[in-house]
């Protein structure tokens, strides 16, 4: 039997100097390696504020590549803690061409993977189709050191097609940096709605594939620097879910290092118990390559 996995979900706020947001994260790297943990996840786009709320080509400056800044700072902390770390950049890939990435980093620092996010939104307040390209890498999992990993990201969270390709493509852990949060407009019961929403898709996802989950979130009061009122309020509430839809521990909505222990050899008995892919009927469902029906 593998022995469990201890993962921490680096959980904080961002602001417009991206030297103190890097130093955040590596402290909370530093702090979930002190609590045992040996894969650590940050919360998308860990770098700045989510700019995403307005259009302005002058924004686009903050895009880096690949081998960048938040890279080198994040293969630093993974190479002197020794751990597994999920990060996120603004990728420039050329010029007018950016995509959303997450980077997987090996414990000797060494870059393990990448996943570029493939559903795109386009939301008030989360102009991201704006920014960022589609991605172009598939739902491939990244194998590393302690086991691999099935990293997607943020809106790619709403879609049950994107937890079964991963799954199916032989992914251990489900793993979503994040970036959500409430409109402060919305009334108390709409933004509940909201939250509860976003931990039972998570959950679903677990339940369906067997598999555990987890998801970092910022947090935080974000203003519209555009003037347009279109202000965010990051909730937190990042999460661990195990493979039966069971929330193993949850965060609240202030910054916190949440290290969760979670089972490697749990899926194994779940789906021997609710065997979901062996009853799958894949002869009927072409239909799902279609828009609408």
């Amino acid at each position: 039997m593998r022995r469990p996995l201890r993962v921490a979900l680096v959980q904080h706020a961002m602001g417009e100097d991206a030297k103190a947001n890097h130093l955040a994260s590596v402290e909370g790297i530093a702090e979930a390696a002190g609590l045992g943990a040996e894969l650590v996840v940050l919360p998308e786009l860990h770098s700045g504020e989510y700019f995403c709320k307005y259009q302005d080509p002058d924004l686009f400056d903050l895009a880096e590549p690949l081998d960048g800044p938040t890279r080198h700072v994040l293969s630093e902390a993974a190479r002197e803690h020794g751990v597994v770390i999920v990060g996120s950049i603004f990728e420039h890939r050329a010029p007018g061409l950016a995509h959303n990435t997450a980077i997987v980093l090996e414990t000797d620092g060494s870059l393990a993977g990448f996943y570029r996010k493939m559903h795109i939104p386009d939301d008030p307040g989360y102009n991201e189709k704006f920014y960022f390209t589609p991605g172009d890498t598939g739902f491939e999992p990244i194998d590393t050191s302690v086991g691999r990993l099935g990293v997607l990201v943020c809106w790619d969270q709403w879609y049950p097609e994107a937890a079964r390709l991963m799954t199916l493509a032989g992914s251990e852990i489900l793993i979503y940096p994040t970036a959500i949060g409430r409109d402060p407009a919305d009334d108390e019961q709409e933004q509940f709605r909201q939250l509860d929403a976003w931990r039972t898709i998570q959950r679903a996802h677990a339940v369906a594939n067997g598999l555990p989950v987890v998801a970092c979130n910022r947090v935080g009061f974000e203003p519209d620097r555009s003037g347009h009122e279109l202000d965010a309020d990051f909730w937190g509430h990042s999460l661990a879910i195990g493979p039966q839809g069971e929330i193993l521990d949850e965060a609240g909505t202030d910054a916190e290092v949440l290290v969760v222990e979670i089972s490697r050899s749990r899926t194994e008995s779940v789906r021997r118990l609710w065997p979901f892919l062996r009853d799958r009927r894949v002869d009927a469902y072409g239909d799902l390559l279609k828009r609408w029906r």
